[in-house]
């Protein structure tokens, strides 16, 4: 199997309850049955990508499955672009949050399908099967207890925008090109309002990656961040740091990552057929491992294991500050533009 992937360099309604289902999960017995070509556009990180492709190869040797890397904000414009030229280069997507799928099913570019892993879901997914969602990605705070204590830093992402001791010395990831941060400055305008925007601004938080907000707590020269679970947990796994996650005491931003098929009229190799199998696969146990692995979190009830040494899942949910997945498609560009307003203008 011909596996690629390039990273991306560009600037880029109503959710429905899990619904009943009587499929059944079955393993599936053979996929040599399957062949032709798959393109997945996704915002996934490169390492992850990587063991991904390793167990694909392994799952479907006879499809040739390319991987596309950008962040969300890039494949967006990169999708845009496609859309207005009437052809889609992809056959999936595997994108950062909820909000982008339903806007592109309401644009009428996915393909339905009712996976049998349905009933073992344990976050919300689109009923007719447009979409569903593949891993769980935690927003939450870091600190490195190294160089300053938990006690005199903030433990809620209220405190993190207005405690004057962190001031100057905080960090977070940019909504315009991540859909993980779009997805957390949402809840907190709906928690907040855009008051929220305006203490950020205040408290001179810096917008940058995550790797160099890592790097900027491991010195010391910020205090404490707002950052994905996985990337702290992967750093301590790999690298053995001593960096520590804190879950939020206003709750942790919870969001689910979600995979899509194209339909026939948009897909780039019509290879229906495989996407299905490679959606079915990665919803499977044997699928989701991979995502564990992978430093994120199932999104099956049944899967027995959190990534290492993340909180339990089942104990995160317990404490989540919800999002409002439709309302973050309205509100999209009024947010982008009044957290540049409030903060990056201010730079």
């Amino acid at each position: 199997m011909k596996k690629t992937f390039a990273i991306l360099c560009m600037v880029m309604c109503v959710l429905a309850l899990l619904p009943a289902t009587g499929a059944k999960e079955t393993a599936t017995s053979s996929t040599t049955d399957l062949s032709g070509k798959i393109m997945i556009y996704t915002s996934i990180y490169p390492d992850v990508i990587e063991e991904l492709d390793a167990a694909l190869a392994k799952k479907f040797p006879t499809v040739d499955v390319e991987f596309f890397y950008g962040g969300t904000g890039a494949l967006q414009a990169k999708l845009a672009a496609e859309i207005a030229s009437g052809k889609l280069g992809c056959d999936m997507l595997l994108v950062a949050e909820p909000s982008y799928s339903l806007e592109l099913k309401e644009l009428g570019i996915l393909h339905p399908y009712k996976s049998a892993a349905a009933s073992k879901l344990e976050h919300l997914y689109d009923a007719d099967g447009y979409w569903y969602p593949v891993r769980i990605c935690n927003m939450v705070l870091a600190y490195n207890p190294e160089k300053y204590k938990k006690a005199d830093l903030p433990n809620s992402f209220k405190d993190f925008a207005y405690d004057p001791r962190v001031k100057g010395a905080v960090s977070m990831g940019n909504p315009l090109t991540s859909g993980t941060t779009l997805a957390s400055i949402s809840a907190l305008k709906d928690k907040y309002g855009y008051e929220y925007y305006t203490a950020l601004g205040n408290q001179q938080v810096k917008v940058e990656s995550g790797s160099v907000a890592l790097t900027k707590l491991e010195t010391g020269e910020c205090k404490i961040i707002m950052i994905l679970e996985e990337s702290v947990l992967q750093k301590r796994e790999l690298d053995g740091s001593k960096l520590e996650v804190i879950y939020p005491t206003d709750g942790t931003i919870n969001i689910p990552s979600t995979v899509m098929s194209v339909n026939d009229k948009w897909n780039f190799n019509k290879n229906t057929k495989a996407a299905e199998a490679i959606s079915e696969w990665l919803l499977s146990i044997e699928g989701q491992q991979n995502i564990v692995n992978g430093w994120m979190h199932s999104v099956r009830s049944d899967f027995p294991t959190a990534p290492y040494d993340a909180r339990p899942t089942a104990e995160i949910m317990k404490n989540t500050m919800p999002v409002d997945w439709a309302g973050t498609v309205r509100d999209r560009d009024v947010m982008r533009t009044r957290f540049q307003e409030a903060v990056t203008a201010k730079k």
